[in-house]
């Protein structure tokens, strides 16, 4: 099988990776070992000790696309490596990864979410559990880059690092209400997006100001969505004012041209359950655009935490040494875009890793990124 430029585009970019490496210890490339790391993982390995294993099974298979000049790392050597990787340098090879493969779409909406790792703290000595803030684009089912909050400090400060190094011209950007800060939508603004922030009792004043309006402001636009499914259903109704010259503070939001308020209403069974959020906008008065996207939001949850915490078994790492927990941290994002890609067959996120771990030819067909991103140059 002759490798598809996808493939080559991500070993050459492997190998632009700074190698941690004194000379003298490098028995085996670090882009071998990043390579094996990523397909080990796509086809089930959670572990160093794993991907080890799933080395030595496919050796000589490997051998086709790897040089592996020495056999396959141990994996206290895999290990080691790839907790010595500089995760900013890392991430950022992640991240302009995507943007060569990934086709974000005109008014796509990418949604901005922070997640634990759970098992990544150490009692022993004193390291935290660290906390990666991602950006999830809707309609490419895709991550296109995440970011560790620094220690003692909050998605706040991580958010605007993240927003620097994503391309957003033409998407709307959707944050809960931890995002929303008066300098984050100046940054998405300032990347030619428009956003959508949730709004909450962290903005004091100007969140009660923001419900009053709703009290004696007509709205320009009122947006009703109902869905059905899984033994539920739920209608959400957006009403939208663009009248904000009653609204104290707007002239502080870069951008503002619009508020927002959802309201919600889950049936299951004989529960009924109703629960109101308001949300600022730089989108004009559209109330289908932004209900779309309140609800759309979700599904950095559903489809990128769920995904990650049961298919990968996120909160159950124990990977700690180094970098390592963030590096692989990396690895699974990598991982699951390459998975979520794939459209041969129409399986679950776990079903296709074990079909990858089984069929050699299939995991090349995933690793080529032979589905429906396209090419796309920066």
């Amino acid at each position: 099988m002759e490798p598809k430029t996808e493939t080559v585009s991500l070993l050459k970019r492997l190998e632009q990776l700074t190698d941690p490496r004194v000379e003298r210890t490098k028995l085996h490339l670090l882009e071998d070992i990043v390579m094996l790391t990523i397909m080990a993982v796509i086809c089930g390995a959670d572990s160093w000790t794993e991907v080890e294993e799933y080395g030595n099974t496919k050796e000589e298979w490997l051998r086709q696309y790897l040089k592996l000049p020495n056999g396959i790392p141990s994996h206290d050597t895999i290990g080691n490596v790839m907790s010595r990787i500089k995760p900013k340098e890392f991430e950022n090879f992640f991240v302009q990864w995507m943007l060569s493969i990934a086709h974000i779409t005109q008014g796509e909406v990418v949604s901005i979410d922070g997640k634990t790792l759970r098992r990544s703290y150490d009692t022993f000595s004193g390291k935290k559990a660290i906390h990666m803030v991602s950006a999830w684009a809707s309609q490419n089912r895709m991550v296109l880059g995440q970011i560790k909050t620094e220690e003692k400090s909050n998605e706040i400060t991580a958010i605007p690092k993240l927003l620097d190094t994503l391309i957003l011209n033409g998407c709307i950007v959707t944050i809960d209400a931890m995002g929303c800060q008066t300098k984050i939508a100046e940054k998405i603004i300032a990347n030619g997006a428009d956003y959508v922030l949730a709004l909450k009792g962290n903005q004091g004043e100007f969140h009660e100001d923001v419900k009053h309006q709703f009290e004696f402001i007509p709205p320009a636009q009122v947006d009703e969505q109902t869905d059905k499914g899984h033994g539920r259903i739920e209608t959400r109704k957006c009403s939208v004012i663009s009248n904000l010259q009653f609204l104290d503070q707007a002239e502080q939001w870069k951008g503002l041209s619009t508020i927002a308020k959802v309201e919600s209403t889950r049936i299951i069974g004989e529960e009924q359950k109703t629960e109101t959020r308001y949300y600022i906008s730089s989108l004009a008065a559209d109330a289908q655009k932004i209900n779309s996207a309140v609800r759309t939001h979700w599904q950095i949850e559903n489809s990128l935490h769920w995904s990650l915490d049961v298919t990968f078994k996120e909160d159950d790492c124990r990977i700690r040494k180094g970098y390592g927990d963030e590096n692989f941290s990396v690895v699974r994002r990598i991982a699951l875009n390459l998975l979520k890609n794939d459209t041969s067959i129409r399986k679950g996120i776990k079903t296709k890793r074990m079909k990858a771990g089984w069929d050699n030819e299939y995991l090349m067909k995933i690793c080529y990124c032979s589905g429906r991103y396209g090419a796309r140059a920066k």
